[in-house]
């Protein structure tokens, strides 16, 4: 696990009416800071990233459909430099991810749909703090493609 990257279980509750989804509250231990909350649809076969932020904290919740999330730690003072993770998350495993400034990030819908992201970042977005990376770059050693297991 990449230094830093934290993982919650968040809560659904259904009844006959419908489901609510919890995402984050202000009183939760984990709360830092709000800044933002935006919703990012990604069709299959699409890559979203790979984004660098240097200062926004994310806080990724899927709300609908699943993800694979690719991380990679190229903070040069962290312990878990030049790692990668991998996290598949969504209505499969329903939970908040939050990626620390400094950690690439990138996500691809899984399962053959659409999925829609939240992110309750802590900062309003700022284009002049955020790096945008080819998907495909040969500096972040992480392939996209799926693998048949």
């Amino acid at each position: 696990m990449i230094d830093g990257v934290e993982i919650f279980p968040l809560r659904r509750i259904p009844d006959e009416r419908g489901m609510v989804m919890h995402m984050l509250r202000a009183d939760d231990p984990h709360f830092q800071n709000f800044g933002e909350i935006y919703f990012s649809v990604i069709y299959p076969g699409v890559i979203k990233g790979w984004h660098l932020h240097s200062k926004m904290i994310i806080n990724y919740a899927v709300v609908d459909g699943n993800i694979k999330l690719a991380l990679f730690d190229q903070r040069a003072d962290s312990k878990t430099h030049g790692e990668v993770q991998e996290i598949i998350f969504g209505q499969i495993n329903y939970q908040l991810v939050r990626i620390p400034p400094g950690v690439v990030n990138g996500f691809t819908a899984v399962g053959g749909q659409r999925a829609v992201v939240a992110n309750c970042a802590s900062m309003p977005h700022d284009p002049a703090e955020i790096t945008r990376i080819d998907p495909f770059t040969p500096t972040i050693p992480y392939d996209w493609r799926l693998v048949h297991r």
